[in-house]
């Protein structure tokens, strides 16, 4: 039956206005949720104070952040229900400095049959207009994993506090045809710009037990080709969450644009792995022509090689801030005590202090250390005057918040030649970390933090350095040890640890520790390598919690330089 031009406007109309209508009732009945969800108790001794969290409830992964007019945007994986998985939408918060942080209504929400049983992780790109576009996993009522689009509605509003789903969603979606796993095809990343004028993105997916990162092209960003072939993959690695795929300069620790890509820059590719909740990346080079990625020489394509961070950090996602020309690394750092003391305190999940993240040097890793912008929290210095710290000695330090602070420390050692010898057989960084603890005295450390310490070292968190004597070269371990971090034995007091490249005979060991109630985020050489801990002390609280430099060696180490200051609380509503 034929339809007039006029009837087929006015029903379009109609449906456009019913589906705006739908909307509104959900974003409705989405904040009746939100404030209904119980209010978390008064005592929070583990809430952060200059970590990204909402108030309450359960949040995951940093989906899409951006800087758009000035204004820097977080959107991320939120329940409004609760403090476990479930429910989750696009959660929206802006700040013009990447500390204080004010809330928004919720950018996305299920509201279409490409999303309705879930909106799950995706990225924001930026178009050369300028424009901001969404693109983010749906799960449609077949329970199949689909990509689906979303727009602002007013471009010139900064804080861009409401978004419109493409009427064409799904753009990509699995089909017989195309042979991709229903139940693993989420995560787009953000897309590129080649120089043919043709967009590119990626998808997580896997083939039985191969990681895939699926390629798609498009011409217009609505309509999607899938490529014959992955941008690569990687044999026994499982499902690949939440990929990243961004060029660094060579020689530079400045950020690029997303899109750039020649001789100038070498490519980073992220992948979150579903089986160990773990991130890795390797560095490579992107062939255009051919639309692959290789990984250079000596890359470990797994969670053994290079990782962002060596303890609590997963579903991280970069972002270009073109007003500072860096790229800004964002991640989620899931709770290590139960979901029953979770449900408790109304809470779970935090985020990872922003990074900035560059191309080290050597071109064999990257470097990651916290944003400037930081440093405007800290107050009330305290400096200790450099110092020979003996075997078997722990200095408490005094005028610091302890369990709200930033320290900055760094070690020269002296005899090196009396450092253990390294086993051929430790391999493994976090394995070794855990059969030499901090109470394990050795030669050459371990030496450095005890964080969030009770009076009586009862409850301690330790960071710290051994050196050891290899084969040709002298072997700096650095460890994050939460054995004894609470007498709550519920708890995961997983111990973490990462072989650092720093040469001890040239360069001092330097280590900054972010210390923030139940977090102790820390930094060795220089943001060579890092780790995150999540620790819930029953003894060392607030004002009850302690910091000290230790040294648990035979042989004495020298301080040259120590820094701590308290920290302010950050404004996050």
């Amino acid at each position: 039956m034929a339809i007039s031009s006029a009837a087929w406007l006015l029903f379009s109309s109609f449906l456009f206005l019913s589906h705006a209508v739908l909307q509104l009732q959900a974003s409705h009945h989405l904040y009746k949720d939100i404030k209904a969800s119980s209010s978390p108790p008064a005592f929070q001794p583990y809430r952060t104070s200059y970590h990204f969290q909402p108030p309450k409830n359960w949040i995951n992964d940093p989906n899409g952040p951006m800087i758009y007019k000035g204004v820097y945007h977080l959107l991320y994986q939120y329940n409004p229900k609760g403090a476990v998985w479930g429910n989750i939408v696009w959660a929206h918060s802006t700040s013009t400095d990447l500390v204080n942080w004010t809330p928004h209504v919720p950018a996305i929400y299920p509201s279409q049959p490409s999303d309705i049983n879930g909106c799950w992780s995706g990225s924001t790109t930026i178009l050369p207009s300028g424009e901001p576009i969404i693109l983010y996993t749906g799960v449609n009522p077949q329970n199949q994993q689909v990509q689906n689009l979303a727009t602002p509605k007013n471009l010139s509003d900064p804080y861009l506090t409401e978004w419109v789903k493409s009427a064409k969603n799904p753009l990509m979606a699995p089909t017989i045809a195309n042979q991709i796993n229903a139940s693993s095809f989420r995560d787009p990343t953000t897309a590129w710009l080649g120089p043919d004028r043709i967009w590119r993105v990626l998808i997580g997916s896997k083939r039985n037990r191969r990681g895939l990162a699926i390629l798609y092209r498009s011409k217009d960003f609505v309509h999607w080709t899938k490529s014959q072939h992955p941008l690569h993959s990687a044999t026994d690695t499982g499902m690949w969450e939440c990929p990243d795929f961004f060029p660094v300069r060579i020689n530079a620790n400045i950020g690029v644009d997303t899109s750039v890509i020649g001789p100038h820059v070498k490519h980073v590719l992220k992948l979150s792995l579903d089986d160990t909740k773990h991130d890795y990346y390797t560095i490579g080079t992107y062939n255009l022509n051919k639309d692959i990625y290789v990984p250079d020489k000596g890359q470990v394509d797994s969670d053994s090689g290079l990782r962002y961070d060596y303890g609590k950090f997963y579903a991280s996602k970069t972002f270009f801030d073109s007003a500072k020309n860096r790229r800004i690394l964002w991640g989620w750092i899931n709770e290590s005590s139960s979901v029953e003391d979770d449900i408790k305190k109304g809470w779970s999940g935090v985020m990872a202090i922003p990074r900035s993240i560059w191309l080290d040097k050597s071109g064999k890793q990257l470097v990651q250390w916290p944003i400037r912008e930081l440093e405007r929290l800290r107050e009330n210095q305290v400096n200790l005057p450099n110092q020979v710290l003996k075997g078997g000695l722990a200095l408490e330090v005094s005028g610091v918040t302890s369990a709200q602070a930033d320290v900055e420390i760094s070690f020269s050692t002296i005899e090196l030649q009396n450092a253990e010898k390294l086993d051929p057989s430790w391999t493994n960084p976090q394995a070794l970390c855990s059969k030499k603890g901090a109470s394990v005295k050795g030669r050459l450390g371990p030496f450095g933090l005890l964080a969030l310490a009770s009076k009586g070292l009862q409850e301690r968190t330790a960071v710290f350095f051994r050196i050891f004597k290899g084969q040709d070269k002298y072997v700096v371990l650095m460890c994050s040890d939460q054995s004894r971090s609470s007498l709550n034995n519920g708890n995961d007091k997983t111990t973490y640890g990462a072989f650092l490249d720093v040469n001890p005979s040239s360069e001092e060991l330097s280590l900054r520790s972010l210390i923030d109630h139940s977090i102790v985020e820390s930094f060795g050489g220089e943001g060579k390598a890092c780790i995150t801990a999540r620790v819930y002390p029953t003894l060392a609280i607030q004002n009850e919690a302690h910091l000290h430099v230790f040294n648990n060696g035979t042989e004495n180490v020298q301080i040259t330089r120590f820094s701590a200051w308290s920290m302010k609380k950050a404004i996050i509503t």
